[in-house]
C-alpha cells in the first residue's frame, strides 16, 4: 500500500514538473518574440535588412533593435514594449522614410528619445512615386522598397558608415575598412544583375505586392503587380492580369514571404505560371537579393 502511494506521489510530481516547464518554455518562447533587452550602445532600425548594413560595417560595437521584425507586415506593424524599451536606449535611428508604419511611429519614436541621432535613409534615394494606401489611411508617398536594388544599397551603405564614424569617431577608420568589404559585395550583385538582365527579350514580370520597382527601373524590367493601391485585385483586374499573362508568357508570379498567396496561386492556375516565395525583409541583404535576382531571370528564361 505504502509502495502504491509512493508512486502516485512521484507520478502527480512528475506532472507538475513537466507542466510548470511546458509553462515556462511558452513564456519564454512568447518573451523572445517580443523582442529582449540589447546591450548598450544600441542603434534601432526601422526593417532587418538595415540591420544587415550596419553589422557589416559596424562589427560588434553596437546592438541593433529591429523595429519591424521578419515575418512582420511594415506598412502596418506596430512595435512590443520591449522594442520601444530598446528604442528609448538607442544612440540612433535609422528610418526608412517612405514606410506606412513609420508614418504612423516615426515622430512617437523621437518623443520617446528625442537625443538620439537621425537618419532617414530614404532622402538620398531618388524616389518612385506612390499611392499605396493602408489600414490606419495612411498612404505611402512613394515607394519604399528601395534597398531592394543593390544601386539603392550603395547608397544606403555610404550613408551609415558615416553615421557610424560621427557616433564613434575613434572607430571610424575600421569603418572605411568595413564599409570597402561591403561595398566590393554590393558591387558583385550589382554586376551580376547587370550581366544577367542585359540581354533577355521579355523584361516583365509579375509579383502579388510592388516590392520590385527599384530593382524593376534601375535594370530597365517591368513590374506589373497584382495589388494595385493596397488593395487586393478585382475580379476585372484579375482578368486584366490573366490575359496579360498569357499574351506575354508570363511564367511566374513572385509573392512575399508575408503576405498572402491565394490571389497568386489563382492567377497561377489560371495561366499555368508557377508561384515563387521571396524574402525581401530577411536580415541577410546580399543572399536575399542575389535570390531575388537569380529567380528573375531564370523566370525569363521559362
Amino acid at each position: 500500500m505504502l509502495y502504491v502511494k509512493f508512486v502516485s506521489v512521484m507520478k502527480k510530481r512528475d506532472s507538475l514538473a513537466l507542466f510548470l516547464f511546458v509553462i515556462t518554455s511558452v513564456l519564454l518562447i512568447a518573451c523572445g518574440r517580443k523582442g529582449s533587452s540589447l546591450p548598450d550602445p544600441v542603434i534601432s532600425v526601422s526593417i532587418a535588412p538595415f540591420r544587415y548594413f550596419v553589422e557589416q560595417i559596424a562589427g560588434d560595437d553596437f546592438s541593433v533593435n529591429v523595429m519591424v521584425p521578419p515575418g512582420a507586415d511594415p506598412h502596418i506593424y506596430e512595435p512590443y514594449p520591449q522594442q520601444m524599451n530598446n528604442l528609448r536606449r538607442s544612440v540612433a535611428y535609422i528610418s526608412n522614410g517612405f514606410l506606412g508604419f513609420e508614418m504612423m511611429w516615426l515622430e512617437r519614436f523621437y518623443e520617446a528619445n528625442p537625443v538620439m541621432r537621425r537618419l532617414s535613409l530614404g532622402e538620398k534615394i531618388d524616389p518612385i512615386e506612390s499611392d499605396h494606401d493602408h489600414e490606419g489611411g495612411h498612404t505611402e508617398g512613394a515607394d519604399p522598397h528601395y534597398w531592394l536594388s543593390p544601386r539603392s544599397a550603395l547608397v544606403i551603405a555610404s550613408s551609415i558608415r558615416d553615421l557610424l564614424a560621427e557616433l564613434n569617431p575613434d572607430r571610424a577608420g575600421q569603418y572605411e575598412l568595413n564599409y570597402t568589404k561591403l561595398l566590393a559585395g554590393i558591387e558583385e550583385v550589382d554586376r551580376m544583375a547587370t550581366g544577367l538582365f542585359a540581354d533577355i527579350s521579355d523584361r516583365a514580370f509579375m509579383i502579388f505586392h510592388p516590392a520590385l520597382g527599384y530593382l524593376a527601373r534601375d535594370y530597365a524590367l517591368e513590374e506589373i503587380a497584382l495589388e494595385h493601391e493596397g488593395k487586393e485585385p478585382s475580379p476585372a483586374r484579375m482578368k486584366e492580369l490573366i490575359d496579360r499573362a498569357l499574351s506575354e508568357n508570363i511564367r511566374v508570379i513572385f509573392v512575399q514571404k508575408e503576405h498572402d498567396i491565394r490571389n497568386a496561386r489563382a492567377l497561377a492556375s489560371e495561366t499555368g505560371a508557377e508561384v515563387v516565395v521571396i524574402d525581401p525583409l530577411s536580415e541577410d541583404w546580399h543572399t536575399a537579393v542575389t535570390d531575388i535576382v537569380s529567380a528573375l531571370h531564370n523566370s525569363f528564361a521559362k
